[in-house]
């Protein structure tokens, strides 16, 4: 995927890159691009993606690559796509949000049996495309 370079005021470098798995566009600095590339096998995946693809790997009862939880997601993202059109992409994208969030609290982890402490923080070099206003409507 190409992605798009820009400074900001604060004269950071940037570049604009869209998930892999959802198509969310994020902005971020090409070194934490680099690190998350690395991590998922030269994709680039979104904080959303990657909590689900975490989420597969922790949660699945038989032991699974990161690999194999790539190719679950991608192929839940392919259903969710092809179903029917989202009347409002940003308010979709929010529902599936505090699904996955409340699925992962409310699990019990695989390896203690205990509810997961993830976090759902992104880095700093990693800012949302999506303004308020656009998540508002």
């Amino acid at each position: 995927m190409a992605a798009l370079n820009h400074r900001s005021n604060s004269q950071i470098e940037v570049e604009f890159v869209k998930c892999d798995f959802c198509g969310l566009t994020e902005e971020c600095t090409p070194a934490y691009i680099a690190s998350v590339r690395e991590k998922f096998e030269g994709r680039w995946v979104c904080g959303l993606c990657s909590e689900a693809v975490n989420d597969e790997t922790v949660k699945s009862e038989e032991d699974i690559t990161t690999h194999e939880a790539m190719d679950r997601h991608a192929k839940f993202c392919e259903r969710f796509k092809s179903s029917s059109p989202r009347a409002n992409p940003a308010e979709e994208l929010i529902s599936v949000m505090i699904h996955l969030l409340r699925r992962t609290l409310e699990s019990p982890s695989k390896e203690n049996g205990s509810s997961p402490t993830t976090s759902f923080s992104r880095s700093k070099n990693c800012f949302s495309s999506l303004s308020n206003e656009e998540i508002r409507t």
